[in-house]
């Protein structure tokens, strides 16, 4: 004997007792699909996978950690980690492919939700026989007419840093382009050359003596964020690795 919606304009109206209706179905509904995916953990908790994906650069050695201490907390579950281009992250993560995306200069879409993780100092970088190598920092002016090793133009990381060079009025030649860190890293060791990247990815490198990391006197970071795919119930073991990451931050 209650009206829920006003037929009579169109688009129809939708009433005071229509949305209390429509608001608690919705919350039945998600309570049911949150009670299915806890009942379908207790079944397959021995087997279940956790599935992430992330760019290049968030690299083996950090996953590695992070993988760790993921089974120290729960012995019985797999991380599966698959390492793709941003774009490609995204669109795992929308797709229902992956539980949860690694990226850099996170943004949420229509599908995806973003949220921060961590900020790493972005340093310069060069082999031990250039001619900043013995410098504890730079200025970043100094860097005008240097031969830089770049990232691809495509990717965010690539915008940031010119983004950065052109404020400060500093131009450079870029020869060479690379879509992941660790090639760049290579061509670094034979190239009297300089990169802008993230300290954690250089640091094993400058503690073998392999690259040098120059301080920047101008502060610059590269943002990492976790995507998930909205209304996407995570399962228990999703929920602790994202827990490991925040902690690992």
């Amino acid at each position: 004997g209650v009206q829920l919606l006003d037929r009579s304009r169109r688009p129809l109206n939708v009433l005071p007792a229509g949305q209390l209706l429509y608001d608690f179905a919705r919350d039945v509904l998600r309570r049911r699909q949150d009670l299915l995916a806890q009942l379908e953990e207790l079944k397959t908790e021995r087997n279940s996978v956790v599935r992430v994906a992330a760019i290049y650069s968030v690299g083996l050695s950090e996953m590695t950690r992070l993988e760790e201490e993921f089974r120290r907390r729960m012995p019985g579950v797999r991380i599966e980690v698959s390492y793709l281009r941003p774009e490609k992250v995204y669109q795992a993560v929308a797709e229902d492919r992956v539980d949860l995306g690694l990226v850099s200069y996170p943004s949420s879409t229509r599908e995806v939700s973003a949220s921060p993780w961590r900020e790493e100092p972005m340093v310069v970088a060069c082999n031990p026989g250039h001619r900043l190598a013995r410098r504890r920092s730079v200025s970043v002016s100094e860097l005008s007419g240097e031969t830089l090793i770049g990232f691809d133009e495509d990717l965010p990381i690539s915008r940031e840093i010119e983004r950065f060079l052109r404020e400060h009025g500093v131009r450079v030649q870029v020869p060479l382009r690379f879509d992941n860190i660790q090639s760049m890293k290579e061509a670094l060791r034979i190239e009297q050359a300089v990169a802008i990247l993230p300290l954690p990815m250089l640091a094993p490198d400058a503690e073998e003596g392999r690259l040098v990391a120059v301080q920047l006197e101008e502060p610059l970071t590269r943002p990492l964020g976790v995507l998930q795919r909205r209304k996407k119930v995570l399962t228990a073991a999703a929920r602790t690795f994202l827990e490991v990451l925040r902690q690992a931050a």
